[in-house]
């Protein structure tokens, strides 16, 4: 395989969290498969997720702000905040992006939903015309593993979790927008926090082996995955519309 990296967008407060412990998993195979890794640690590196005019020494309107607005004249003055010029630096040299996640209220945390807000820099990685199959990181690989709290009975069509393809679309969408091949997710369902328990503690220990195991294979054979499916600019009319239903 030819020299690659990889970035894990890691988003969870607690070090000693099963998150964690699947962002490691996560480091070590790759490495072993021959990535360079790197960890963006978005809890311990105090990432601000909130969107807002104090992150623009350089205003185009010093009147009214406009977050799209600054972002793209911030990108065209070469004045991008720090904190988001490092993690667009980390985005440009990676190959594949793993984002490493709990599922918190039927989505993702606030954390890593203002990541994407800031990040995604309008003007800079996306443009009217620059995004889904003709998207900036068209051709890079991006994959999005979780954990629920529920066990995975709680999760499909019908089930009390909801279906976990539909919690996920949205992220999954961005991310196709931003032109990635986007990977089917991996999910660690039943992972047992303070006061809910699913299973005994034997059982459960026995469970997160094997979600670490089942996490290393997948990543071995990555290579091997078919991206999901997503309309591209050929599949719509003018007005935006599909061209035909996909069944």
């Amino acid at each position: 395989m030819a020299y690659m990296h990889a970035l894990i967008v890691h988003c969870h407060p607690e070090p000693a969290s099963f998150n964690s412990a699947l962002t490691e998993v996560a480091r070590a195979t790759l490495r072993e498969q021959g990535y360079s890794v790197d960890v963006s640690d978005l809890y311990r590196e105090k990432f601000d997720p909130c969107e807002g005019p104090e992150h623009y020494t350089h205003r185009e309107d010093g009147a009214k702000f406009s977050p799209l607005g600054e972002q793209r004249y911030a990108f065209s003055t070469n004045t991008v905040p720090e904190d988001v010029q490092r993690e667009i630096s980390r985005l440009i040299r990676a190959d594949l992006v793993v984002f490493q996640f709990p599922i918190w209220w039927h989505g993702q945390p606030a954390m890593l939903k203002g990541w994407f807000d800031r990040v995604f820099v309008s003007g800079g990685l996306y443009t009217s015309t620059m995004r889904y199959d003709r998207g900036y990181f068209r051709g890079r690989k991006a994959v999005c593993s979780v954990t629920t709290g529920a066990p995975e009975i709680a999760f499909g069509p019908g089930s009390r979790g909801g279906e976990i393809e539909r919690i996920l679309w949205s992220i999954q969408y961005s991310l196709h927008y931003l032109g990635f091949r986007v990977l089917s997710p991996f999910a660690a369902f039943g992972i047992q926090g303070h006061g809910y328990a699913y299973s005994d503690e034997d059982s459960n220990n026995r469970r997160l082996i094997l979600y670490r195991d089942t996490w290393k294979e997948r990543l071995q054979q990555l290579d091997r995955d078919t991206p999901l499916e997503f309309q591209g600019w050929d599949d719509w009319n003018a007005d935006g519309r599909a061209k035909a239903v996909r069944t």
